[in-house]
C-alpha cells in the first residue's frame, strides 16, 4: 500500500527527529528525497548517506525557512535536481514554550514563520508543480485538538492554524486530484523532546498508552498517506498520539 516508486518528496526539516526518520521511510518506499536543514549540514548528510546505503536517491537543501523566500526556493531546487515534485512534507518547526506574559512580538514572528509561513509558502510553490495523486502532509502537534496545561499559547496557536490552511487546501486542490493532510504527533522520544526530559513523566501521563512514541511511528503515517492507501484522505489530521486527545 506504501509504495513510492517513481515518486519525488521534499521533507523540510530533515536532517533530524521526525523529519529525518519521515525522509527514509518515503525513500525506503521508493521515493527520491529532498531534505531540508539550517545549519545541521553533518546530520542532514548523514540522513541522506542512509538513504543513498539503501540504493535510494536523496538531495540535500540548505535552507532558513525563516526567510520569506527560502521555502519556494527548495521547492525550485526539488524540482530542479529531482525532475518533480510529489509529495511535499511540511516538517520544519520547534518546540517552544513559556508564559503568555513573556512571549515577545520577536519570539512570535519567529514562531508563525517558520510553523505557518514557510509551511503556505512551500504548499504554494509546489501545488504549481503537482498533478493528480499529489499529497501536502503537514505536521502539526497533539495541542490541535488538546493544551492541558499552561504555557503552550504560542505552540496550540501557531500548530492549529494548519488546520485551517489544511481545509482550505483540500477544498482547492482536491478538484486536481491532490490531497492535503496533517499528521499530529503525541509526546515523541526525539532530541526537542526527549523521553528522558524534565516533562517526560508528565507527558506520559497525558497519553492512554503511557508512554512516548517513535519518530518511525510518525514516519509510518506519512508513509500512509504519501501512499495509494491515502488517496481518499484529505481536509483532516491524523492523531498518532498515544492516546493523547483521548
Amino acid at each position: 500500500m506504501n509504495d513510492l516508486t517513481g515518486k519525488v518528496a521534499l521533507v523540510t526539516g530533515g536532517s533530524r527527529g521526525i523529519g529525518a526518520a519521515v525522509a527514509i521511510r518515503l525513500a525506503e518506499a521508493g521515493a527520491a528525497v529532498a531534505l531540508t536543514y539550517v545549519q545541521a549540514e553533518e546530520q542532514a548528510r548523514g540522513v541522506a548517506k542512509q538513504i543513498e546505503a539503501a540504493r535510494g536517491r536523496a538531495v540535500l537543501v540548505q535552507a532558513d525557512l525563516t526567510r520569506p523566500e527560502a521555502a519556494a526556493s527548495a521547492v525550485e531546487q526539488t524540482v530542479r535536481e529531482l525532475g518533480g515534485i510529489d509529495i511535499l512534507v511540511n516538517n520544519a518547526g520547534f518546540l517552544t514554550y513559556g508564559p503568555l506574559a513573556e512571549v515577545t512580538a520577536e519570539e512570535l514572528d519567529r514562531v508563525l514563520a517558520v510553523d505557518v509561513r514557510s509551511v503556505f509558502l512551500a504548499t504554494q510553490a509546489a501545488a504549481r508543480h503537482m498533478g493528480e495523486g499529489g499529497r501536502i502532509i503537514s505536521i502539526g502537534s497533539c495541542f490541535n485538538g488538546r493544551v492541558p496545561g499552561e504555557n503552550f499559547v504560542l505552540q496550540a496557536t501557531a500548530k492549529s492554524a494548519l488546520v485551517g490552511l489544511t481545509k482550505g487546501l483540500a477544498r482547492e486542490l482536491g478538484p486536481r486530484g491532490i490531497t492535503a493532510t496533517i499528521v499530529d504527533p503525541g509526546p515523541i522520544d526525539t532530541d526537542m523532546n526527549p523521553a528522558d526530559g524534565d516533562s517526560a513523566e508528565f507527558q506520559r501521563g497525558l497519553t492512554a498508552l503511557g508512554r512516548y512514541g517513535e519518530a518511525a511511528d510518525i514516519a509510518e503515517a506519512v508513509a500512509y498517506l504519501a501512499g495509494p492507501g491515502g488517496r481518499y484522505i484529505t481536509g483532516t489530521a491524523i492523531a498518532v498520539d498515544g492516546g493523547y486527545t483521548v
